[in-house]
């Protein structure tokens, strides 16, 4: 049953990485274009909630909000809880 848990976890984290990449990447686009742009709290809400991994590596790889010491805070809290989470379910329930 915890190998099936683990499993659903990681590809929870996945999804909403892929989510958030793409979300960083359409933004940045819609950015260049002057286009209507994607709510922070959305970008925020993907790598606080799930998506820590893909928005950080996105944030990188695109060169996007990087100078907002929020999205940082944000995304590296939602890292540290998206990696405690396992680890604190193996330690304490497993």
């Amino acid at each position: 049953m915890d190998k099936i848990i683990t499993l659903v976890y990681l590809a929870f984290i996945l999804v909403m990485s892929l989510i958030a990449v793409v979300l960083y990447a359409s933004d940045k686009k819609k950015a260049k274009r002057g286009a209507w742009r994607t709510p922070e709290a959305v970008l925020l809400g993907f790598g606080f909630f799930g998506g820590a991994i893909g928005a950080l590596l996105a944030m990188k790889g695109f060169r996007h909000k990087t100078k907002h010491w929020y999205f940082w805070v944000v995304n590296l809290l939602g890292l540290a809880w998206q990696i405690a989470l396992p680890v604190l379910a193996y330690l304490f329930l497993f």
